[in-house]
């Protein structure tokens, strides 16, 4: 055994000799990757994003997600009124309440003013609390008639709104959401303003039911659904399913009527959300026939949301259908999408003649600026039957 282990001994010492050469190099082979891991390493440094990405950022941070403060306010007064400008201040009340005092105003002279209070997270992040006040004025609010092929001929009037109310909305377990909500509504009808002849000058109370009323309504609503999107204002993935129903009771027992609304959108990535298909579906329908519904509060199509190439509230009835459907791509995912869409639906007295025939469609192409929760300007060419048309928003398309 001694003997053994002398001749390995000397066997390993022969080699050395014969061959130093592979020795070194193996040596030499292990500080070389040695040197080039520490080389590495001091050179490997914190990813810093540039002096753009950090104001995009902040800008996102502080004025769009989480503002504090006065910070712009991106949202339309009401449907028609052209471009918007607005602004709010916000002051927490706790780390997961604040409240806001906004403002809106447009091109047409329409104005909204509110205040509001919402309270998030509660129940371990399952419910949320919100309440609102405010005035709203819309001075030339189109009316076209009743019915899905009324003529491109413009009458207008003027809407005055005040409202206090408050709502809830539950989720207590993904993607299951409910929502609840009661407002005070008070409404005054006024001669309307601009170049269109008033409503009061073409129209009677039969052809627009409720003309001459001014009406003050308790508004229920009750809701229920699925939601799997990451945010309301701007999703790329997930899914909405939901059915609302909304109860408007007239303080005069004249006007009251029920309302069922069901929705669903679907958005379907491709390619790590490169591409996104979007389905947007909408149906309301007035429950009861004999319910007699104000023409300012009837369902409509046409506008920014609907019928894109369409003036708002280009078609007024009782019952709505829409379809839209648009293919997305992302120039930037930080704050940039593009779009095409295609829309059709139709409006009808009752919910059973809701079907595939005549109905209103537009096409076109469009641009969205967001935030990874919402959509603060959306900008589109929308080309319909009646024409083109330029639609600036201040929310998703949907």
């Amino acid at each position: 055994m001694h003997l053994n282990i002398q001749s390995i001994v000397l066997g390993v010492l022969i080699s050395a000799a014969m061959f130093p050469g592979a020795a070194y190099a193996q040596d030499t082979r292990e500080a070389e990757w040695t040197g080039e891991q520490q080389s590495k390493a001091a050179a490997a440094k914190p990813y810093e994003p540039s002096g753009a990405e950090k104001w995009l950022t902040t800008f996102r941070r502080e004025l769009l997600d989480q503002p504090g403060g006065l910070y712009p306010y991106f949202a339309s007064v009401y449907s028609g009124g052209g471009f918007t400008l607005g602004a709010g201040y916000r002051t927490y009340l706790t780390d997961r309440t604040h409240a806001d005092v906004k403002g809106l105003y447009s091109l047409k002279g329409y104005y909204l003013l509110e205040l509001s209070t919402d309270s998030w997270g509660h129940a371990d992040g399952r419910v949320d609390f919100h309440a609102r006040g405010g005035v709203l004025d819309a001075k030339q609010v189109a009316y076209y008639g009743i019915g899905n092929e009324t003529p491109n001929v413009i009458s207008n009037f003027r809407m005055k709104e005040w409202y206090i109310g408050g709502e809830a909305q539950a989720r207590p377990v993904w993607p299951v959401v409910f929502g609840g909500a009661i407002t005070y509504e008070d409404y005054s009808l006024l001669q309307g303003e601009g170049t269109s002849p008033s409503i009061e000058q073409s129209f009677t109370p039969v052809t627009a039911p409720g003309l001459g009323v001014d009406p003050t309504y308790v508004h229920a609503s009750a809701s229920a659904g699925l939601d799997s999107r990451p945010s309301p204002g701007y999703a790329r993935h997930g899914g909405l399913y939901q059915v609302t129903y909304h109860s408007y009771t007239d303080q005069d027992s004249v006007y009251s009527f029920d309302r069922i609304d069901g929705e669903i959108v679907q958005h379907i990535p491709i390619l790590r959300e490169n591409w996104v298909i979007s389905l947007h579906g909408f149906t309301q329908a007035t429950l009861n026939s004999e319910d007699q519904v104000p023409y300012f509060l009837m369902p409509y199509m046409g506008s920014g949301s609907t019928l894109r190439a369409y003036p708002s509230r280009r078609f007024r009835d009782r019952s709505t259908l829409l379809m839209s459907g648009e293919f997305r791509w992302i120039p930037n995912r930080m704050f940039l999408d593009m779009a095409i869409f295609y829309d059709t639906g139709k409006v009808s007295p009752r919910w059973n003649d809701l079907n595939l025939k005549d109905l209103n469609s537009d096409f076109g192409i469009g641009v969205r600026f967001h935030s990874p929760l919402a959509t603060p300007l959306r900008v589109e060419l929308a080309k319909g039957s009646e024409g083109y048309r330029l639609v600036f928003a201040g929310s998703a398309s949907f």
